[in-house]
């Protein structure tokens, strides 16, 4: 029997920051704040922006190939313009959110499948608002086929679609499978905007490295001995 094609694949993930709640005109925050029971609610309502392209720019993506490992992690650095260097196999070059997005949508078209984590609830969508946002023009469809498409997004398939109830992080998901978590050297998603905000750029553009890094391992431990 001849060896099937071989599948060109690449992983990506984006980190990004809300704007300031304070920043928003009158009625934004009236719309935002509508249904906030008490000043609890309301202080997290006004520290979740960053998960809604309407209030957030993506400040970081990271792309890697699992079969070389070689890949980029494209970052802002508003007003302090780095010079591109490398580590492990991976490049860090900076740009504005309008470069970061030109240059993924150059590179993920030489790939015959993408590979994520929750990309199709948070990843996919930011990424074509934030286009569109910045008047680019997608250069391959982000949200094919949920089941038999050239999306392989591992929350998705690690729940069985929706068969287990409970749908865990990757940070868990590493811990299970004995994988290195990206939040092992103490940075989580929580911080990136306090992050941006003391202009530790570097650190953020290195904290989606190494979350691209477990996803590929991840996405090798499903595509092993997972994937049938």
């Amino acid at each position: 029997m001849r060896p099937g094609p071989t599948v060109s694949s690449v992983i990506f993930d984006i980190e990004t920051v809300g704007t300031d709640f304070d920043s928003l005109d009158p009625a934004s925050q009236e719309y935002f704040l509508k249904y906030a029971e008490d000043e609890k609610e309301a202080r997290r309502i006004k520290e979740s922006l960053s998960l809604y392209p309407q209030t957030a720019e993506i400040v970081s993506i990271g792309m890697l190939n699992p079969d070389t490992g070689k890949g980029a992690v494209y970052f802002q650095t508003p007003g302090d313009m780095l010079l591109p260097f490398e580590e492990n196999g991976v490049l860090f070059e900076c740009g504005t959110e309008k470069e970061l997005l030109e240059k993924f949508w150059i590179a993920i078209k030489a790939y015959d499948q993408f590979v994520t984590f929750n990309g199709r609830v948070f990843d996919c969508p930011f990424i074509m608002i934030r286009s569109a946002v910045n008047r680019i023009k997608p250069s391959r469809e982000l949200l094919p086929n949920r089941y038999s498409g050239p999306h392989i997004d591992l929350m998705d398939q690690l729940s069985f679609f929706g068969t287990s109830k409970k749908r865990f992080s990757l940070d868990m998901w590493c811990k299970t499978f004995n994988i290195e978590s990206p939040k092992a050297a103490g940075i989580t998603g929580n911080d990136v905007k306090e992050l941006f905000r003391a202009k530790r750029y570097v650190d953020i553009a290195r904290y989606c490295a190494r979350d691209i890094i477990a996803t590929k391992e991840l996405f090798l431990t499903w595509e092993n001995y997972i994937k049938f």
